[in-house]
């Protein structure tokens, strides 16, 4: 994993591993976190494959943990550093998640919450991305949500024909008082998605949490 400053040549990633970083590479990002423009949270980079039919508990096991960044340099280093979104294999994905939060239905932070949904054609995925990941950590979704809700993480997802990302937050049932499809199309205003939507975890049919 990339924390443990496992060698590896940064533009090589073996995505079945996760990226790592070189040894140089961790020092740089370790250095950037003492020095660098402190964000409002940390936020955690995460790698994970999709496979058919895995139980919650397995998909767990297999996540991978990419780095945990607490300043814009940080950041600007870690995306810099791992593959672009639009070159990573099909059903992969990457998440970031607020904190050391793991992109997970079930867990406790996650599973009152659930996800804006956009269907995104693959010639935008990268810039789509790239935004999301840069108003996520600015907080720049904050007046879009409704009070006491929180942005937990966005999501890619690489698919044989569109690709799919997400916007995560805490509370399901606050989801019809934000904004957030409205500010995502102010923030790429020439994109076309072709579907979104919002889907709460607990109605996901593989959903292995308590419904209430």
């Amino acid at each position: 994993m990339a924390s443990s400053g496992s060698e590896s040549n940064d533009s090589a990633c073996d995505l079945s591993k996760s990226p790592v970083f070189s040894s140089i590479t961790i020092d740089n990002l370790r250095s950037q976190e003492t020095s660098g423009i402190p964000l409002n949270t940390p936020w955690t980079f995460w790698l994970d494959k999709a496979v058919p039919g895995v139980s919650a508990a397995e998909f767990k096991a297999n996540l991978k943990r990419i780095y945990t960044v607490s300043t814009v340099q940080s950041f600007w280093a870690v995306y810099n550093h791992i593959p672009d979104a639009a070159d990573i294999p099909v059903r992969y994905s990457y998440h970031m998640m607020r904190e050391d939060r793991k992109p997970l239905w079930e867990e406790p932070y996650n599973q009152h919450g659930g996800t804006w949904r956009f269907k995104c054609w693959k010639k935008d995925t990268s810039r789509v991305w790239k935004e999301l990941l840069v108003a996520v950590i600015g907080e720049s979704f904050a007046d879009c949500l409704a009070d006491g809700d929180e942005i937990c993480g966005v999501s890619v997802t690489v698919r044989e024909k569109d690709d799919l990302v997400q916007v995560w937050n805490k509370l399901a049932k606050m989801a019809d008082d934000a904004t957030i499809l409205a500010a995502i199309q102010r923030l790429l205003p020439d994109v076309s998605f072709p579907s979104q939507y919002y889907k709460q975890h607990q109605k996901h049919h593989a959903y292995e949490g308590s419904r209430r």
